[in-house]
C-alpha cells in the first residue's frame, strides 16, 4: 500500500496530511497535523508578507513536517496557496523557508488548483456522478472548473477570491453602507460576465462547492433554519439571507454566529457575496458541499487514485 504526504500552507493554518492508499480504493487517513497562521494580518497593501509573516510561515511548516517522526524522511509535497503565490516577495519566502526548514514550498497556478479540486470532487462525488461543476472560493482567488470525466473540460481562476475582496472594498472587513455592497456586488457580477466561456449549472448535473467559505455559509444557513442535516448544503435563498446578517454584523459579532470561525470572521462578508455572484452567475440553485478540494486532488494523484486519462483540461484564461 501506497503512502503520500501533502502540507498545504494557506493563510490560516500549515496542514500536514498524510494518507495510505491503492488505486481503486479509499484514502486511509496515517497522520495530520495543523499549525495556525494568521498571514492576512502580515500583508501591507501590495499583498507582501512582512517579517513577522515570513518567520510565521518559517515555524508552521517546521512544526508540522516535524510532527510526525514516522515520515523518516520520507518526501512531503508542500505547496503554499495565493497568499503566498501571489505575494511580490514570494520567491524570497520559498527561499528562506527552504533554507529554515529543509522543506521547498511550491506554487500551483490556480488553475492546476482549479483542476486538482475538480479531481478530488469527483473522486468523492462517486462513479455515477455525471455532469460536475465544482466552485471553490479561496483567499486570493475563485476556482472553477466543470466537466463530464475523471479531468475538467474547462478550468477558469479568478482573482475574486474572500481575502482579495476584504482587502481591496471592505477594509477591517466592515460594511460601511449600503451603496458600498452595491459596488462590490456589480463588480463581481461584471468580472463574472466577462469569463469567456463560463460553465453553467446543466439539468441533471451535480454542483459542489469545495472551500471552507461555502462550508461555514451552509452551517451558518442550517443553524437558522435549525436543521443541521442540511448543512451539507445551500440554497441560494439561504445565502442571499445570509449576505444580510453578515452585513448588519461587525467582524467581532460574527465570531459569534454559528458556522462563522474567528479567524474567518472578517473576510466571511466578502466570501458570502463571491458565493452569491458566484452562484448567480452560473445559474446554480442549489450546492452540495464537498470536504475535498486541492489538497486531496493532489493526495489522490500521488497515490495513483483515480488513474489519469491521457489528455489535460482546457485552460481559459
Amino acid at each position: 500500500m501506497r503512502q503520500a504526504s501533502v502540507l498545504d500552507v494557506g493563510c490560516h493554518s500549515a496542514l500536514l496530511t498524510v494518507v495510505r492508499g491503492r488505486p481503486g480504493a479509499e484514502l486511509e487517513p496515517v497522520f495530520s497535523r495543523k499549525v495556525r497562521l494568521s498571514l492576512h494580518e502580515t500583508l501591507d497593501r501590495k499583498g507582501r508578507l512582512d517579517k513577522a509573516g515570513v518567520k510565521s510561515v518559517e515555524r508552521a511548516v517546521a512544526e508540522a513536517v516535524d510532527a510526525d517522526p514516522r515520515l523518516g524522511g520520507q518526501d512531503v509535497f508542500a505547496f503554499a496557496t495565493s497568499v503566498i503565490r501571489d505575494a511580490p516577495n514570494c520567491d524570497e519566502i520559498i527561499a528562506r523557508v527552504a533554507r529554515t526548514t529543509g522543506t521547498r514550498l511550491r506554487v500551483l497556478a490556480g488553475e492546476e488548483e482549479a483542476r486538482l479540486a475538480y479531481v478530488a470532487a469527483r473522486r468523492w462525488a462517486g462513479p455515477t456522478a455525471g455532469q460536475l461543476l465544482v466552485l471553490d472560493i479561496g483567499g486570493g482567488t475563485v476556482e472553477i472548473a466543470s466537466g463530464t470525466g475523471e479531468q475538467p473540460d474547462v478550468v477558469h481562476s479568478l482573482p475574486l477570491g474572500a481575502r482579495r475582496i476584504t482587502r481591496d472594498w471592505l477594509p477591517g472587513g466592515a460594511a460601511p453602507s449600503p451603496r458600498r455592497l452595491a459596488e462590490i456586488r456589480q463588480h463581481l457580477r461584471r468580472s463574472l460576465e466577462g469569463v469567456p466561456g463560463l460553465p453553467q449549472a446543466e439539468p441533471g448535473g451535480r454542483v459542489l462547492a469545495c472551500s471552507k467559505t461555502f462550508e461555514q455559509l451552509a452551517r451558518l444557513a442550517a443553524a437558522r433554519s435549525k436543521t443541521p442535516r442540511a448543512r451539507r448544503r445551500l440554497a441560494l435563498p439561504q445565502l442571499r439571507t445570509s449576505v444580510s446578517l453578515l452585513a448588519a454584523a461587525g467582524p467581532s459579532r460574527r465570531a459569534e454566529l454559528p458556522g462563522i470561525s474567528r479567524h474567518r470572521a472578517e473576510q466571511s462578508l466578502a466570501g458570502a457575496l463571491i458565493a452569491q455572484a458566484l452562484m448567480e452567475a452560473c445559474g446554480v440553485k442549489n450546492v452540495e458541499i464537498c470536504p475535498w478540494s486541492t489538497r486531496e486532488g493532489l493526495l489522490l494523484e500521488r497515490l495513483g487514485v483515480p488513474p489519469t486519462p491521457a489528455g489535460r483540461p482546457r485552460v481559459v484564461a
